[in-house]
């Protein structure tokens, strides 16, 4: 009996979907499907942010640097919020060139722009990069750590550690593949342009020191960017601690991937398990993406100094699937109550749009009040009342 519910159980979860919204545990693909050496690895669909499949994803670990995904994540933070642009001007201390690894060789008192060291950072994973920015933007690394690791945090990346903005082995500086999985997810959603950048395959810079002017060459470390055909980034990484990573994203018919690989033994094997795990995603999964909703009625306010209220969806919605379901089958059911009562506070949820598939719910997306409606008071009810005494035809 104990054995006939385990594989009832079993068979449950291989079946059961996975949707954007109240979702359940991610389905997983059965284990002969996918074979990789790597120890740790996570594909993700970007839209939904869920798990397609993993292997040892929260093993604490060195991640190199895929760490400059979360330095990239506030760089590009910076630049929204108008803290700094692309033109300004960053000059090199000489911390920021005295670091070791992989570099592009900025020397004390050398200036290049932003735009500039972004393409060392994403293209040629140049350390002294780095930390170039990390002070310019924070006038310390230290404090721009303190930063990544509260992003990290806001991410909800629960077992990661950051103590540099590079990714050079330090103890203490540790993360997961999920968590390199959440950080690769908000770059590439919050701030697509970054593929402008991690798609590069070759360029040069300038360098312009006391000695005078030269070029130096970046070449792109991410040889998936030539072996794949839907790559479109993004980082990776690899020192003694960390071995070889990568973070490898792709898109092939409008759906995104994300394939994180940790501590591959080589780098020929680090980019073939992310090949592995996205020809496996691309086979698997299809996305219902639904953006074009109706139009909301407004709802009515019992006891409120408004009649009535707006209403909007709270986002939009997005399903995966990885068992082939028919989604054109998919349909909508609005769940609203006939009236709200006052107060109503804007963003207060009112209802919901249900998402079904085959008789089965399969998400959701809140419908939330668009503006407030106080409650009304003697006084209200006084005024319209006698507003209504004076209204003639």
């Amino acid at each position: 009996m104990r054995c006939m519910l385990s594989f009832v159980l079993s068979a449950a979860l291989l079946l059961a979907p996975l949707f954007s919204t109240s979702q359940t545990e991610p389905q997983e693909p059965p284990p002969q499907e996918v074979s990789v050496s790597a120890p740790s690895v996570v594909l993700m669909e970007a839209s939904t942010g869920q798990i397609v499949y993993d292997k040892d994803p929260d093993t604490l670990r060195h991640p190199a640097s895929i760490t400059k995904i979360m330095t990239m994540i506030l760089i590009f933070d910076a630049l929204e919020a108008g803290k700094i642009y692309l033109e300004d001007t960053v000059t090199v201390s000489e911390y920021a060139a005295s670091m070791g690894g992989s570099q592009v060789f900025l020397e004390p008192g050398e200036t290049q722009t932003v735009e500039t060291m972004l393409k060392c950072i994403s293209v040629a994973s140049a350390n002294d990069a780095c930390v170039a920015m990390a002070e310019h933007i924070y006038g310390s690394e230290q404090e721009f750590v303190a930063n990544m690791n509260q992003r990290a945090k806001d991410l909800g990346m629960t077992n990661t550690t950051f103590v540099n903005c590079c990714g050079l082995d330090i103890e203490g500086h540790m993360t997961t593949a999920h968590d390199v999985a959440l950080m690769s997810r908000e770059l590439i959603t919050k701030y697509p342009q970054i593929h402008d950048y991690c798609t590069i395959w070759m360029e040069n810079i300038t360098h312009v020191t006391r000695r005078g002017s030269s070029e130096f060459g970046l070449t792109n470390t991410n040889k998936l960017i030539r072996q794949y055909p839907y790559a479109t980034g993004l980082k990776t990484g690899s020192t003694d601690d960390a071995k070889y990573c990568v973070s490898a994203t792709a898109e092939k018919d409008g759906l995104k991937l994300i394939a994180v690989v940790m501590a591959a033994p080589d780098h020929k094997i680090r980019f073939l398990d992310a090949t592995t795990l996205l020809n496996y995603g691309f086979s698997k999964c299809q996305v219902y993406t639904d953006k074009n909703k109706e139009k909301l009625p407004k709802i009515a306010v019992q006891g409120g100094v408004a009649e009535q209220a707006s209403l909007a969806y709270e986002a939009d919605f997005s399903y995966l699937d990885v068992t082939g379901a028919d989604l054109s089958k998919i349909i909508k059911e609005l769940k609203l109550p006939k009236q709200a009562k006052a107060p109503v506070k804007k963003g207060q949820v009112a209802g919901k749009l249900v998402y079904k598939l085959n008789n089965q719910e399969i998400g959701s997306v809140n419908i939330l009040f668009q503006e407030s409606v106080k409650k009304a008071k003697f006084k209200d009810y006084f005024f319209k009342a006698l507003d209504s005494f004076f209204v003639t035809d």
